[in-house]
């Protein structure tokens, strides 16, 4: 089991940025993906990496403007978003599957989730 926990969330104006972190324990071998989840709606896809951080994924509705990468020697996978929108507002988790070599875009293609960090964007 890896465990996860997500940093960097907060209070951001329209247009500004904000990098979220999730650091993780254990092995490095393992995909990892942010998901979000706004108030009632359902939880939403955002972007994947691989493994080895060669192949990374996005959902259409952050895509060019959000960039996932990672540090697997620091066991931490980083979410650097740009332009965001009043939209983009909501928690945003990290997850991680274990064993796996690619990028997940389905949620229950995950093992592992962090607790999630508030992302709020005023516009």
């Amino acid at each position: 089991q890896v465990q996860l926990v997500e940093s960097g969330g907060g209070l951001v104006q329209a247009g500004g940025s904000l990098r979220l972190s999730c650091a993780a324990s254990g092995r490095t071998l393992y995909s990892m993906g942010w998901f979000r989840q706004g108030p009632s709606k359902e939880r939403e896809f955002v972007a994947a990496i691989s493994a080895s951080g060669i192949f990374t994924y996005y959902g259409d509705s952050v895509k060019g403007r959000f960039t996932i990468s990672r540090d697997n020697a620091r066991n931490t996978v980083y979410l650097q978003m740009n332009s965001l929108k009043p939209e983009d507002a909501a928690v945003y988790y990290c997850a991680a599957k274990s064993g796996a070599a690619m990028g997940y875009r389905s949620d229950y293609e995950y093992d592992d989730w962090g607790q999630g960090t508030q992302v709020t964007v005023s516009s």
